[in-house]
């Protein structure tokens, strides 16, 4: 496969960060931003310089306890961005195989083809609420695959995987060398019962999250992977090209967010309630969708029936204010995702005015 590193980039992150903002902003699939005052901190407990070498330890030991893992399986990463580019990086080779499910968050594709890998795809359909056919997958593997990568809450559909599903996934897998990749940034909006990590399923299992999605915690950057300690060292090295030296007060903010996790995760749970009551109720009343309805998470995938969803989103944005993820980002141009983790007025109002364009 061929491919230009100069020319590579994220379509949707540039539509993201550019086009994205509106009054009723229903394209952010994060939940609200948790502000800094809702921490117990204060400008003492920040430095701007510490002791950190492959991985802040008081960091570390909070980050393996969140996840049930010993140290050395954890590496810190600036977000799940770079925890994704960081692993995928660390296994894969030019030439190599690497499947993907379709649909799924670009950046994980480009991604995979600025390093060179070869890329084949999966389906998680609507028609089957957007599980994965283990059957498909297997009959998709070959001796050069090495990796395959999903998500779980999926993105862009909110459907949960269970881990029966799942092991059987890292088994088949396994058959043939290949490692898992699973994206969990999504997970921990799932709390009843509260999942655990896939990566207690098997030793070919990879893992990225960060508290950015499930906590509104984005600015801190706490990002992480898990992986086996031989696979975690090298992800360490790799590192180095990357980031250097992470930023410390950053360190120091994840680690008093951990400390604080159950007070910001309540914040989440509370906030996800009403806005899934509001989702359910333009959901039962809406003309013209299609949709599978995901039990948690901030997204939603519906199928516009008729017309273009592009025209929608153009005209949603110019005359009422609010904002969409076009389906093209997600390589499903009749779809279109919703979030609904904003302000819960916010989110309200903004399903108001989806209604209203859909109507028009």
């Amino acid at each position: 496969m061929s491919y230009n590193t100069r020319a590579m980039s994220s379509s949707y992150l540039e539509w993201a960060k550019l086009y994205s903002q509106a009054t009723y902003n229903l394209a952010t699939s994060g939940i609200a931003s948790y502000p800094l005052s809702g921490l117990p901190v204060t400008v003492e407990d920040l430095e701007i310089n510490g002791t950190t070498i492959y991985g802040y330890a008081p960091l570390q030991e909070r980050l393996a306890s969140k996840c049930g893992v010993s140290t050395d399986c954890v590496v810190a990463a600036n977000g799940t961005s770079m925890a994704n580019h960081l692993a995928m990086a660390a296994v894969l080779s030019p030439g190599d195989e690497v499947l993907v499910e379709m649909p799924t968050y670009g950046l994980l594709l480009e991604v995979a083809s600025y390093l060179g890998a070869k890329i084949q795809r999966f389906d998680r359909l609507m028609e089957n609420n957007f599980q994965i056919d283990l059957d498909e997958i297997e009959s998709k593997l070959t001796s050069k695959t090495r990796l395959i990568v999903l998500t779980n809450l999926h993105n862009p559909s909110g459907a949960f995987l269970d881990e029966t599903t799942l092991t059987k996934l890292g088994e088949i897998a396994a058959n043939v060398g290949a490692l898992v990749m699973v994206d969990e940034v999504y997970l921990d909006m799932v709390s009843h019962p509260p999942p655990r990590s896939s990566f207690h399923l098997g030793d070919n299992f990879i893992i990225t999250n960060s508290l950015t999605k499930a906590y509104g915690l984005s600015g801190i950057r706490c990002g992480w992977i898990l992986a086996q300690p031989e696979l975690a060292k090298r992800i360490w090295r790799l590192s180095d090209l990357f980031t250097g030296t992470p930023v410390h007060p950053a360190e120091l903010l994840s680690v008093i967010a951990l400390d604080n996790l159950e007070r910001v995760g309540e914040r989440a749970r509370k906030l996800l309630r009403t806005n899934h009551a509001a989702l359910d109720r333009f959901l039962d009343e809406a003309d013209g969708l299609e949709v599978f309805r995901p039990v948690s998470g901030t997204v939603v995938f519906p199928r516009l029936k008729e017309g273009s969803v592009d025209e929608l989103c153009q005209r949603l944005r110019a005359e009422y204010e609010t904002t969409v993820v076009p389906g093209r980002f997600f390589e499903m141009p009749h779809h279109f995702r919703i979030g609904i983790g904003g302000g819960t007025a916010m989110t309200r109002t903004g399903l108001e005015q989806l209604a209203k364009a859909l109507r028009a």
